[in-house]
């Protein structure tokens, strides 16, 4: 029976599924075998969040929280919505601005050029002009050196921060190496990073490289099959990160999805075992990449299907994205760009530059002259608008970041701690609070506090004990103890014979090249 059919019809035949029940419990309320009952379980596990509990008998009990609702629904959709949505704001937020930068670049920064000299042209030949309002010549002055200024330290040969050709900028993302070795090799390197995407990088951050979907699931099926086909939560949490309360239910459904089992050892140690996913027509014997089977440019599992274990979670800790990521040159010119956008709408709006007056700059008649035109929208309030929201987002998320380097410190401290839990489990070393504030600090830089420290102990099943001698504090995981027993017994006993697969007899290949098929895959 396919297990979605068994775990609804389990699920309309429980009456309390927030009380734990055992296999045969559910067997009997549903009428389903045994085996249907079973797998039907794990399904609703997987699709309710429900958990599992072993008695001193071994026995092995379902229990769903939540009963058959799913309350967290609400939350997730929430959270989605509000993700798509800030997906669409900045997708909108990211064309607006590249849109807006080539319209500054295009249109405002050469009409606002124009304007300058028809103003210094129109001041010129009036030195008598009874407004003197606009210091013409000095702002005109101030303006082109700031331009100018901004164009030599992007762009000369011999600026420290010049980019693009000379080999002295470096754009986020780059490869990095040792200074001594890249020096020979920046010489000549070119950032070929178009100006729209600086751009892009200035006002609302690097891009993060996009997620994997299938990267947690293939760090853990390659985790199963270096663990001989059997693991356990400490190593699912291991390799992916995860806190306990959602590595439990995604083990419900990696054995549906590929044909697993759940045991429980004589001390109550439960277990994951997957024979099938041990299968391997490679043997070890490497790929193409590599006598290891793994691909030589990003390390992971290649075809060979060898036993490679994947890196844990902890050895990958997350990192704070440059604010622009890019180099000093290209924010400064961006900034200038729109320092001078800025700087014009104000003089736009002081000079009361209609595009009705355009046409009197370069003639002899002063701008003072001329009568109240109304407020200039398109050359005054626009840019000046724009200007100044485009300021608005690199501030606003320079003043974000603290708060967001907080919360990745604390994923980095909770990945250490965890690192030191389970390092300790598997040499049988005990565990105290100073060791686990140690292991925190070293990754997240900064000690925990009390309460953060509790919580994730309680999180992953931790209890406290006192030693009698010293008073000390030291930590239990019984779960996780249990379990890493319960693994090392079954591990030595699993038989390498599970890999192997049997003769090839038949291969449609046959008769290519004066070889068969089947001789070549016997071959090998």
């Amino acid at each position: 029976m396919d297990p979605r059919v068994a775990g609804r019809a389990l699920a309309a035949s429980l009456r309390d599924p927030r009380a734990p029940l055992t296999i045969a419990d559910a067997a009997t309320a549903s009428g389903l075998a045994l085996r249907d009952a079973e797998r039907g379980l794990q399904w609703l596990t997987s699709e309710y969040r429900g958990h599992l509990r072993v008695t001193e008998a071994g026995d092995l009990l379902f229990l769903f929280p939540y009963g058959f609702d799913k309350p967290w629904e609400t939350r997730d959709k929430v959270d989605r919505a509000l993700a798509a949505a800030l997906r669409g704001a900045v997708g909108v937020g990211r064309f607006v601005v590249r849109a807006w930068l080539m319209i500054v670049l295009v249109a405002y920064v050469a009409l606002f050029f124009a304007i300058l000299i028809g103003m210094t042209f129109a001041r010129q030949s009036d030195s008598d002009s009874r407004r003197g309002g606009l210091p013409g010549g000095a702002l005109i002055y101030v303006l082109f050196r700031v331009l100018a200024d901004a164009l030599f330290w992007t762009f000369h040969p011999f600026s420290p921060f010049a980019y693009g050709g000379y080999g002295y900028g470096s754009a986020w993302g780059e490869e990095r190496v040792a200074p001594r070795s890249r020096a020979r090799e920046v010489r000549g390197a070119k950032d070929e990073t178009p100006f729209y995407e600086k751009v892009n990088r200035f006002f609302f951050g690097p891009t993060p490289p996009a997620e994997d979907p299938h990267a947690m699931e293939r760090k853990i099926l390659g985790e199963l099959r270096a663990q001989k086909g059997r693991i356990g939560l400490a190593d699912v949490m291991k390799v992916t990160g995860l806190p306990r309360e959602k590595a439990d239910p995604m083990m419900a459904r990696l054995m549906l999805d590929y044909d697993g089992d759940v045991d429980v050892s004589d001390d109550g140690g439960i277990f994951y075992r997957f024979e099938t996913m041990r299968l391997t027509a490679r043997d070890g014997r490497g790929g193409p990449n590599g006598t290891d089977g793994t691909d030589a440019k990003d390390g992971r599992a290649g075809l060979a299907g060898t036993d490679r274990r994947p890196r844990p979670a902890w050895e990958d800790l997350r990192r704070m994205l440059p604010l622009t990521g890019n180099s000093i040159g290209a924010n400064v010119l961006i900034t200038a760009l729109n320092v001078f956008n800025l700087v014009m709408s104000v003089v736009a709006l002081d000079e009361n530059i209609t595009l009705a007056k355009l046409p009197y700059l370069f003639s002899r008649i002063p701008l003072a002259e001329l009568p109240f035109d109304g407020t200039p929208v398109v050359l005054g309030i626009v840019p000046l608008v724009f200007s100044i929201a485009l300021f608005a987002l690199p501030i606003g998320r320079a003043i974000a970041r603290p708060i967001k380097a907080k919360r990745i410190a604390k994923e980095n401290g909770r990945l250490g701690m965890l690192r030191e839990i389970l390092t300790r489990i598997d040499s049988k070393a005990p565990l105290t609070e100073s060791a686990l504030v140690d292991a925190w600090t070293r990754t997240a830089g900064a000690p925990p506090e009390p309460e953060e420290l509790t919580q994730r102990v309680v999180e992953l099943g931790g209890g406290v004990e006192i030693e009698e001698s010293t008073g000390e504090v030291r930590y239990r995981f019984v779960d996780l103890e249990t379990e890493a027993a319960a693994l090392e017994a079954e591990r030595e006993q699993a038989s390498d014979e599970e890999k192997k697969i049997g003769k090839v007899v038949f291969a449609t290949d046959d008769g290519e090249s004066g070889e068969t098929g089947t001789e070549r895959a016997n071959r090998s």
